[in-house]
């Protein structure tokens, strides 16, 4: 089966829909999603209830738990915390319901999904290096285990020199609604269950369009101008 997995949309309903346009068109088996739904952007509950409709599974993100309990926010910078709470005093029932009952791992074929790390996922710990990676491996027994959380997309390998089969693979998919890795264009990637064969995604969306609606809803300006420069 091929699978689209999307992470890390953050209420950015402009670049959620292109990438739902693009998933539509090559005509994948189903879409999964790693979490944060929402937090940072303009349109929360559009794109929980596109998300809702449109994925097969959807793991719990940090920002999703912060925006339903706000006690989270206890260990987010100030502007993660503006933007949970201005999330939360939006935020409808039903979409506060959809995602205080996300898991926070699951699974499909040949993949964990989660959003931050397999090993004890509701501390959001950041794999951003080898480094990072090195001692998460044992920690699912998939050969891919598939995160979002730092918007950026990159593979890691417990053996960089040796690609048999038995490796493992940590692939972060990068972020749809917020990407960091100073391309704005958004992320996500297609996943083969049979052949394990992973293609990431690149797209351009209306980026102004979502940094007006920024700074019209009064969130910090800081959140319009990143997503101009993939910041």
């Amino acid at each position: 089966m091929r699978y689209a997995i999307i992470s890390d949309i953050h209420g950015n309903l402009e670049a959620l829909k292109k990438a739902l346009d693009y998933i539509e068109k090559i005509e994948v088996d189903h879409i999964v999603c790693l979490g944060d739904v929402v937090g940072y952007g303009p349109n929360p509950n559009e794109c929980v209830e596109l998300v809702r409709i449109k994925c097969l599974f959807t793991v719990k993100g940090n920002h999703d738990a912060a925006s339903v309990d706000l006690m989270e926010t206890f260990h987010m910078n100030k502007l993660a915390r503006e933007a949970a709470i201005w999330t939360h005093e939006r935020l409808t029932p039903q979409a506060k319901d959809f995602l205080i009952n996300l898991p926070l791992k699951t699974s499909i074929k040949n993949a964990t999904l989660v959003h931050a790390s397999p090993h004890r996922p509701e501390n959001w710990d950041y794999i951003l290096t080898g480094f990072d990676a090195e001692p998460v491996f044992s920690h699912f027994e998939t050969p891919v285990c598939f995160i979002g959380h730092s918007h950026r997309p990159v593979e890691f390998t417990n053996n960089s020199t040796n690609q048999a089969a038995g490796d493992k693979r940590i692939i972060n998919v990068g972020s749809v609604g917020q990407p960091r890795d100073k391309n704005p264009k958004l992320s996500f990637g297609i996943f083969n269950t049979e052949s394990l064969d992973y293609e990431n995604i690149r797209l351009a969306y209306d980026v102004e369009k979502t940094a007006e609606k920024i700074y019209t809803e009064g969130l910090p300006s800081e959140l319009a101008e990143r997503l101009v420069y993939g910041l």
